[in-house]
């Protein structure tokens, strides 16, 4: 009976825990929780040009480049590059970490096919998204997507109804119309490396969970009209980026810091969430709003990086000899002040105080240790003294033999 009492009530615990967990904020565990694809989708379609395009998701009111690679405490710029092949636009967002090298952030995917149907598709890098994270729009034709891929924010929040778009429609958007022009040329940024525009000043980053919370007002629009999906559109891109002599740019900087875990110092701030959830609640429509006000707790376990960090470094700040940590001990003098000794011992015992170890004790217990003298009764004697003997005069002549010395009587013959 204890046994079936104590596995109902571990099982409560655990259907608690994680009823719990799903009220918290989920993030994907890495570097890419700070540039949300479903807020630069929707910057990308509203932009006319792929200059207002970079222009916008570097914007800081905008606050949706949360970046910092490098690890210099400062907004990293991010320029956008377009390859052309085949029809295929790849428009690359990309940070310069230092002079030499470059990483890339994700990649914008514009297809057209023969008939002017156009589809879109944004990939996440998979040094900062992990593998296949890829957002695009709610096509008519596919209906309703995967719920498998609704990871981002929590699921209970996510619009009933959807807003579903056409391949027609997306070849309307205004920046799609531009980048198709025959007289286009393909968009290389001028900016890089300590070469930025005058409006751009970099800030210092905000931590995820107050990064969570401003984009978090936004859910409606961005579950309501984007969301993720299982597969590439283009069956030739990824071997285009990623293949041997692909397109793809990757920093040995950036990988060695995303290694060490660096990145991870962006999810100490928990209590953050709610001031940033203030800031962008007057931005949103009171009728695009979420009913919902996101948990303050966040999820730890959806905190760990896909490739496991150095042990050395994560453990650097607790590697300290553990000799270090203990606390001292008294020294000698100060034992014994923690174990009083008596000054006097009960009468009736003969034993002798034993003498303090401090040089104090033995210069107050010194004169105590010694012999009373008989004339001072504070200390009872142990031993009576015996009476005197005088054994020549005392003892009887039994036999008529002398003493010792020789003089007494001579023994009688007779």
């Amino acid at each position: 009976m204890k046994k079936t009492i104590t596995l109902l009530v571990f099982l409560i615990a655990v259907a608690l825990q994680l009823q719990a967990q799903s009220k918290q904020p989920k993030q994907l565990g890495l570097p890419g929780d700070n540039l949300n694809l479903y807020a630069a989708l929707k910057v990308f379609q509203e932009s006319k040009t792929l200059e207002d395009f970079e222009k916008a998701i570097n914007d800081p009111e905008q606050k949706i480049n949360n970046l910092d690679l490098d690890g210099d405490d400062q907004i990293d710029y991010i320029n956008v590059v377009d390859k052309v092949k085949d029809d295929v636009h790849s428009i690359t967002l990309r940070v310069n970490i230092n002079s030499k090298e470059q990483q890339d952030i994700a990649v914008l995917v514009v297809t057209k096919e023969s008939n002017n149907q156009v589809y879109i598709q944004v990939v996440g890098d998979e040094d900062l998204y992990g593998k296949d994270y890829i957002i695009e729009p709610n096509y008519a034709k596919e209906g309703t997507p995967n719920p498998g891929f609704r990871s981002d924010f929590d699921d209970e929040y996510i619009p009933a109804e959807r807003r579903v778009v056409s391949y027609v429609e997306v070849a309307s958007w205004p920046i799609v119309q531009y980048i198709y022009v025959p007289t286009y040329r393909p968009w290389i940024s001028i900016w890089g490396w300590n070469r930025y525009p005058g409006w751009w000043r970099p800030w210092r980053p905000y931590s995820w969970h107050w990064y969570y919370g401003y984009h978090y007002n936004f859910i409606n629009i961005y579950f309501g009209n984007y969301s993720r999906s299982s597969f590439y559109r283009n069956k030739h891109w990824y071997n285009w980026n990623y293949g041997n002599n692909g397109w793809r740019s990757r920093s040995v900087v950036y990988i060695n810091r995303y290694q060490q875990g660096f990145y991870r110092n962006t999810y100490s701030r928990p209590q953050s969430l709610q001031e940033g959830y203030r800031v962008s609640r007057d931005r949103v429509p009171m009728n695009m709003r979420p009913v919902a006000v996101p948990s303050t707790r966040p999820n730890y376990n959806d905190q760990r990086p896909t490739t496991r960090p150095n042990l050395s470094d994560r453990d650097r700040p607790y590697s300290r000899p553990e000799v270090n940590n203990r606390p001292s001990r008294p020294i000698q003098e100060t034992r014994p002040q923690t174990r009083p000794t008596p000054e006097v011992r009960p009468a009736g015992r003969d034993r002798v105080e034993r003498p303090s170890t401090s040089p104090a004790g033995r210069e107050r217990q010194r004169p105590e240790a010694r012999p009373s003298p008989p004339n001072q009764t504070n200390r009872p004697v142990a031993r009576p003294n015996p009476p005197q003997r005088t054994a020549p005069e005392a003892r009887p002549s039994n036999n008529g033999r002398g003493n010792r010395n020789g003089t007494g009587t001579t023994r009688n013959n007779d």
